[in-house]
């Protein structure tokens, strides 16, 4: 994830941890995730930071970064950075986060993914359709074949249809989500939407997602919990002992809580996609369910993005620490690209 754009670039992308880098003029966030940006700081100075302009938002305003090193991107937009073309394009990952698209002088083709859920969508972007990418920073998470995701859809639906089937049975049910300090909203909204009832989230939350200008998102947010049963938290808090103390301050309305953890890390090849074989955790009047909505690529389809663009070289960015998971991934890779 922390890879450097090498081969002709002065750049790095998410290698804010090694702070100043000798040589590098320009610094990339592929998107606002912590384990990209740690040691991006409002004591930065090193250069400027170049990302998408819902995430410069959230680095001035999260992190107070000096606006003066900040350098907002649009989305599928062209930029010429010190000689080198730059497009950042939709990652299908969380708000705000970009495919990074290097197009060099001399008419090398670098693309570094950052996290990103790869779908067909992206077969129609030009960019990728028009001229071979010759180094690819792939997004390795789940570059393992017992990964195969059911896809968002389908867990959203199966997300909606249990927390209607726990309403019926017990109409005073505390719905809760756990989520990310961004990502997961889809799973938030679609139960708001379903259900007809707006969004409990913390004061440092719901400026958050204010900043993204979702009108459906904004216009659903409430300022009390006791105004809606649905309420977003952080993932880490999906722990028993934790929800059953949160319960404790709601228990004049609520009898019961139904919890969702939605992460690609609670996936089961012996369920698959049979998403109603999932066995929710209870004890006592909390429920929690581990629901298998990723938003990184499945095994599939990485493999159908690297066949799609056929790239010269792979460099996998995640779980890289050693020889074995290195050269496994690269067997892999040379699977995908034989013919």
């Amino acid at each position: 994830m922390v890879l450097r754009a090498r081969s002709g670039t002065r750049f790095t992308v998410d290698a804010f941890r090694y702070g100043f880098i000798k040589g590098c003029s320009a610094y990339f966030l592929s998107h606002f995730h912590a384990d990209h940006y740690v040691g991006l700081s409002k004591g930065w100075s090193h250069g400027p930071i170049y990302c998408t302009s819902l995430t410069s938002s959230l680095v001035r305003m999260r992190l107070y970064v000096n606006p003066l090193f900040v350098r907002p991107l649009e989305l599928g937009t062209e930029y010429v950075i010190d000689g080198i073309k730059v497009t950042m394009l939709e990652a299908n990952h969380c708000p705000g986060a970009a495919l990074i698209h290097f197009l060099l002088p001399n008419g090398q083709c670098h693309l570094h993914t950052g996290d990103f859920r790869a779908s067909k969508l992206m077969q129609a972007y030009p960019l990728l359709t028009k001229q071979r990418i010759n180094v690819l920073y792939l997004d390795t998470t789940y570059c393992n074949p017992k990964y195969r995701f059911p896809s968002k859809e389908e867990v959203l639906n199966f997300v909606v249809k249990i927390t209607k089937i726990y309403l019926k049975k017990e109409a005073k049910t505390l719905v809760i989500v756990g989520s990310y300090s961004i990502g997961k909203e889809c799973v938030y909204l679609a139960i708001s939407k379903a259900l007809g009832v707006k969004i409990y989230a913390n004061p440092s939350r719901r400026r958050t997602l204010q900043s993204f200008g979702w009108s459906d998102l904004s216009g659903n947010l409430c300022t009390h919990g006791n105004d809606t049963p649905l309420h977003v938290l952080p993932i880490s808090s999906l722990k028993f002992e934790i929800l059953e103390r949160y319960m404790k301050t709601y228990s004049s309305r609520y009898t019961a809580v139904l919890a969702f953890r939605p992460t690609g890390w609670t996936y089961s090849e012996t369920i698959g996609s049979r998403l109603d074989l999932i066995k929710p955790s209870s004890r006592g009047i909390v429920t929690i369910y581990g629901v298998p909505y990723s938003e990184h690529s499945s095994f599939i389809e990485l493999q159908e993005f690297v066949q799609f663009l056929r790239p010269e070289k792979i460099i996998p960015t995640v779980n890289v620490g050693n020889a074995s998971n290195r050269d496994k991934m690269q067997s892999y890779f040379r699977e995908w690209l034989k013919g």
